[in-house]
C-alpha cells in the first residue's frame, strides 16, 4: 500500500455528480461496446493462443489495490522474464493487439472497473504496484497521482501514448488534479473520442 499525504479536496457536489456521471457513462458504454467486444474477442482467439481478457493488479486511489480488466493485447508469455514496461513497437504485442492499442479498444472492459468504483471515467492511468514504486523512486512525487481515482481516460492519456515517460505522465496528471472541474472533464472526454477515431497519441 502507498500512503498519500495532503490529498486535494473536492466539493461534495462535484464528487457526487461525477460518480453519477461515471455510472451513466459506464452503463451506456458497456451497452454500446458489447458488439465490439464480441467481435474482437473472436479476433483475439483467432490471432493468438490464450485468454481473451486478463486481470492485472493495479494501484488505485489512496494506494488501494484492485484488479484491472482489459482485452489481451500481448502474447500469453509476455512477462515470462518478469514485469517489463511496454515500449514502441513492442514485439510482445500481437497483430490484433496493435490495433486494439491504437484505438484504445482494449480499455473497454475497464468500464466494469468504473461501475465497481475502482476507477472513474477520467483520472490518472493506474499503474502496477512494482512500477508505481519504481517510478516514485526515480521521480519523487509520482505517488501524488494516487490522490484521486484512476481513470479510463485522462489528461495524460489524451496528450501522450503508451510510451510516455513517468515524468510526462506525472506532469499531466498533477495538472489535472489541480484543475479538475466539470468543464475540464468534458474537454478530456471530447479529446478521448478524437484519439479513438484518429489513433493520435496511441502507439
Amino acid at each position: 500500500m502507498f500512503y498519500i499525504e495532503n490529498v486535494p479536496l473536492s466539493s461534495a457536489t462535484y464528487l457526487t455528480v461525477r460518480r453519477l456521471f461515471d455510472i451513466v457513462l459506464a452503463v451506456a458504454g458497456l451497452a454500446a461496446a458489447m458488439p465490439i467486444l464480441v467481435i474482437f474477442s473472436i479476433a483475439i482467439k483467432m490471432d493468438s493462443k490464450g485468454t481473451v481478457f486478463y486481470r492485472q493488479e493495479r494501484v488505485g486511489a489512496k494506494g488501494r489495490y484492485f484488479q484491472l480488466l482489459k482485452l489481451r493485447t500481448m502474447e500469453m508469455d509476455a512477462e515470462k522474464d518478469g514485469p517489463r514496461w511496454a515500449g514502441i513497437n513492442d514485439p510482445r504485442v500481437t497483430r490484433i493487439g496493435k490495433f486494439l492499442r491504437k484505438t484504445r479498444i482494449d480499455e473497454l472492459p475497464q468500464l466494469i472497473n468504473v461501475l465497481k468504483g475502482d476507477m472513474s471515467m477520467i483520472g490518472p492511468r493506474p499503474e502496477r504496484p512494482v512500477f508505481t514504486e519504481m517510478f516514485n523512486q526515480r521521480t519523487p512525487g509520482f505517488i501524488k497521482r494516487l490522490a484521486v481515482k484512476p481513470g479510463l481516460t485522462g489528461w495524460a492519456q489524451v496528450n501522450g501514448g503508451y510510451d510516455s515517460t513517468p515524468e510526462e505522465k506525472l506532469a499531466y496528471d498533477l495538472e489535472y488534479i489541480r484543475k479538475r472541474s466539470f468543464f475540464f472533464d468534458m474537454k478530456i472526454i471530447l479529446l478521448t473520442f478524437k484519439v479513438v477515431i484518429t489513433g493520435e497519441g496511441a502507439r
